[in-house]
């Protein structure tokens, strides 16, 4: 599309300034393990899960979900149907999208989060800081880490899609249901990308049905693991993931540069 070609050129004359660059630019890596944690919830506290936590080595895990972003927006950007959508409303399946996309290429790349706990300040600092400050507004948008519920749902969502052992092209047909969502508002092709979504989940059935006929309830457990991605927060991944590495992000003007990327 010439708009993509445009936005392209504009961003090679800006490259080692944007945002894209940022994320991907060199870090020096920390050896860490890959085994999994487990529970991260206070044993015996009502409240544990409303503990603020932190990737223990966040350059590494936010290098590796940055590395993901752009492998899904390049398989995004390789989709035909998509590609001949009108970029406003490639956009919007995008916006809405990326997050739950991003999860489940973490867990088709078998990245696994390792969490520490987050001191955040007391009453008393936070009272003294906001006086300091005077009348000064808050900066936008969220500013606190996500709480050990929050990256336990993320955790809990991995652990499915890694025990149903999911294949390439299951994947590739569960991101196909995700991305094409006819019920964002601001779509003008909705019944297009109606038929597209339901294609993908038409094609899921039918390769699950050839290649797994001894289990006739691995498509229902396939729905599940979506169903699982609704209680995933955009602004939780964008925190966890973007943030510790170039801090306050505007992820709608990331993505926006990212797709208008040749990736």
């Amino acid at each position: 599309m010439a708009c993509l070609e445009r936005c392209h050129c504009c961003a090679d004359g800006r490259r080692h300034g944007s945002i894209l660059y940022s994320i991907l630019k060199s870090h020096e890596q920390a050896a860490e393990g890959p085994g999994p944690r487990r529970g991260l919830a206070g044993r015996g506290c009502s409240c544990g899960s409303q503990r603020r936590v932190a990737l223990k080595s966040p350059q590494v895990a936010c290098k590796a979900a940055s590395a993901v972003l752009v492998k899904t927006l390049r398989f995004v950007q390789n989709v035909p149907c998509f590609q001949e959508l009108p970029l406003d409303e490639q956009l919007v399946l995008v916006r809405s999208c990326w997050a739950p996309l991003l999860v489940l290429g973490l867990a088709q790349e078998r990245v696994h989060l390792e969490t520490v706990e987050s001191a955040e300040p007391s009453m008393l600092q936070r009272i003294l800081t906001t006086r300091r400050h005077g009348e000064h507004a808050p900066a936008p948008g969220r500013q606190h880490p996500p709480s050990a519920g929050e990256i336990q749902a993320i955790k809990g969502f991995l652990a499915k899609c890694w025990s149903l052992d999911i294949s390439t092209k299951e994947y590739a047909y569960l991101k196909g249901t995700v991305l094409f969502n006819p019920d964002l508002p601001g779509l003008q092709c909705t019944q297009y990308i109606e038929g597209l979504q339901r294609e993908a989940q038409e094609a899921l059935n039918e390769h699950v049905r050839l290649i797994h006929r001894g289990d006739q309830a691995r498509f229902a457990k396939l729905n599940v693991v979506l169903s699982l991605l609704r209680s995933i927060n955009a602004n939780v991944i964008a925190e966890l993931f973007f943030r510790p590495i170039i801090g306050s992000v505007n992820m709608d003007d990331m993505l926006l540069e990212m797709l208008c990327a040749k990736l």
